[in-house]
């Protein structure tokens, strides 16, 4: 990250907070050098970078591998996917506290901190599994409750996290900057998750203490990734919402930010609180916006959840197997997002969304013919992750592009706080129709299921030809 390029032509303002702070933060009405901005960038991609391995750890692949240890049923499945999605609900409590601190930086290292210390107990809890202390299914349940109190505090700080780094990269860059952020991370996955995978089942006391040890060793990271945000350049959320009165001259990124909002959003500025519903009710964009990315989460979330439990359980395959595939895919996330950013920023996100979401349509279709022979798991298998992390760098990037700048800067998380909360119950309901659907049909439900979430995808795609982006600058 050291070769990211940052241009700015001209000196940026921005009001910061006035509360005890990191070293980088600036006081109210002082300049921020360019170096400042590098350096935020530069801390913004390492926390991302330590945040995939935090993740690796407790989520994904390696989690999923212990609930199929302990012999969790596909409900279970079910309900450790949605309850990420689920807790987005609590987004708009945590915009709405958000904007009422003085420092993003503090208020995420109280709710981020604290949901990633969270993991400890789990670790404990493992320690006292393998001692007898409790069983299979007590540990389950543990498990369960563990995602689900993380994920509420990082609901609380997800919404104020990007509002946070809205304000801190240029628009034009965007495209760019998170092609090059993202594709750090899938370069981190693509080295730790084998790594990780190999830890787990070659693990001399099993496969149970080898997550245990992998789970440890990404809270760690994930610890440190929090300590990163505090070389950000800090922001105070009540300047944010008030500079267009208070201050004569705007920094160059929130000028970015702010220059294709409606006249509506910018007269909004100065009404009172409790007409901010009103505004949102009158921004149509957002609201289209927020119909696609709501039919999308349930559409992609009748069956994402289950393509590991399908290798997995019904295909029987060994842990370290599928920790290769999703190197794989996180491989090919790494090629495409440099590629996908550039294009975006070139020809804008929506073309995208829409060519490469009919392609994810399609993906899980290409599921209903693997089998447990030679061909599928060395060469059919291998090449469906590769087109997943291809096409799905470009689905992620491009949404989180124009959720950007579709939000106007005034109360800007409360924005990314409702379009969390909304897909996030779309996307729940969507596992827990899929988890039941599987858990009470006779074989073939997995398959069956693929192929419905398949026909869901695109139509969710249709929203999309009456959403209007925003103009690039």
């Amino acid at each position: 990250m050291d070769s990211v390029q940052i241009e700015t032509t001209a000196p940026l303002t921005l009001e910061f907070t006035q509360i005890p702070s990191p070293p980088t933060a600036i006081s109210s009405n002082s300049r921020i050098s360019k170096d400042t901005i590098r350096t935020s960038l530069k801390a913004s991609t390492a926390d991302c970078v330590l945040a995939s391995v935090y993740s690796l750890g407790t989520g994904g692949i390696l989690l999923s591998n212990l609930l199929v240890e302990l012999g969790a049923s596909p409900v279970v499945f079910g309900m450790l996917s949605s309850i990420p999605m689920l807790v987005n609900l609590i987004q708009p409590l945590g915009a709405y506290l958000s904007e009422r601190s003085t420092s993003r930086f503090q208020y995420l290292l109280r709710t981020h901190g604290i949901g990633r210390l969270i993991w400890l107990i789990l670790v404990i809890g493992i320690v006292s599994a393998s001692l007898g202390v409790i069983d299979a299914h007590q540990l389950v349940i543990l498990t369960l409750l563990i995602v689900l109190f993380s994920n509420l505090l990082g609901g609380l700080g997800s919404a104020s996290w990007l509002s946070w780094l809205a304000m801190i990269v240029p628009r034009r860059l965007r495209g760019r900057y998170f092609g090059t952020r993202n594709s750090a991370a899938s370069l981190t996955n693509l080295v730790c998750v084998p790594m990780a995978g190999l830890v787990v089942s070659h693990w001399y006391g099993g496969t149970l203490q080898g997550y245990g040890v992998v789970l440890l060793v990404s809270i760690v990271f994930g610890i440190v990734g929090l300590g990163c945000q505090y070389f950000q350049v800090d922001m105070n959320p009540q300047a944010q919402n008030t500079y267009y009165g208070k201050s004569p001259q705007t920094s160059e990124i929130q000028s970015e930010v702010a220059k294709d909002e409606s006249s509506e959003v910018l007269q909004s500025i100065h009404l009172p609180q409790e007409q901010l519903a009103n505004s949102i009710w009158k921004n149509s964009n957002f609201l289209v916006f927020l119909l696609y990315f709501s039919f999308w989460a349930l559409a992609v979330n009748l069956s994402s959840p289950f393509f590991n439990l399908y290798m997995l359980d019904t295909l029987d395959l060994d842990v370290s197997y599928v920790t290769i595939y999703n190197s794989l895919q996180a491989g090919a996330t790494l090629l495409m997002l440099i590629l996908w950013g550039k294009l975006a920023d070139k020809i804008g996100n929506r073309p995208i969304l829409i060519c490469i979401g009919i392609l994810v349509g399609v993906t899980p279709l290409l599921w209903l013919g693997i089998g447990v022979n030679r061909l599928d798991i060395w060469l059919w298998l291998p090449l469906l992750h590769i087109l997943t992390g291809g096409t799905w760098a470009a689905i992620d990037l491009c949404s989180n592009n124009i959720q950007l700048g579709i939000a106007p800067t005034k109360n800007q998380s409360i924005y990314f706080a409702i379009a969390a909360a909304v897909a996030g119950a779309s996307g729940a309901l969507g596992t827990t129709i899929g988890s039941f659907l599987v858990q009470f049909t006779q074989s073939g439900g997995l398959l069956g299921l693929f192929a419905l979430s398949g026909l869901f995808r695109l139509v969710a795609l249709v929203p999309l030809m009456f959403l209007q982006e925003p103009q690039r600058g």
